[in-house]
């Protein structure tokens, strides 16, 4: 089971979360900081499945974009690593390449909730 969802650029910085499961809002931030570290301090050589506490963390780099996924122990690491790049297949046709230093806050808070929406399809969908 997915547990949660990250997008994450190369600063560390969460651009997009989306959680699964209850996780209090004072652990998000610890959370998002930890798995963010270790996904972001591993070399493009190394694997992109990371044992991380009780779950597993599957990460896939686009640009200067990660995408960070939390899921238990029953879920398999190559199907949530394609799942991740259909996600992006996804939301990039959907959003035809859309850059935020091109629009204003105010409609990427509108893509944003569009993309929630796309990928909560997505997810129902596979």
């Amino acid at each position: 089971m997915i547990k949660f969802f990250l997008m994450v650029n190369k600063q560390g910085q969460t651009r997009l979360s989306k959680y699964y499961e209850h996780v209090d809002i004072n652990k998000h931030t610890l959370l998002e900081t930890e798995v963010v570290k270790r996904c972001l301090s591993r070399s493009n050589e190394q694997c992109s499945f990371i044992e991380y506490k009780d779950f597993k963390l599957i990460h896939r780099q686009y640009a200067a974009l990660f995408i960070v996924v939390g899921v238990d122990d029953t879920e398999t690491e190559m199907a949530i690593y394609e799942f991740i790049h259909n996600s992006v297949e996804v939301l990039d046709e959907y959003f035809s390449r859309v850059s935020m230093c091109h629009h204003t806050w105010l409609i990427f808070v509108f893509l944003v909730e569009t993309g929630f929406h796309r990928l909560a399809r997505l997810f129902l969908n596979s």
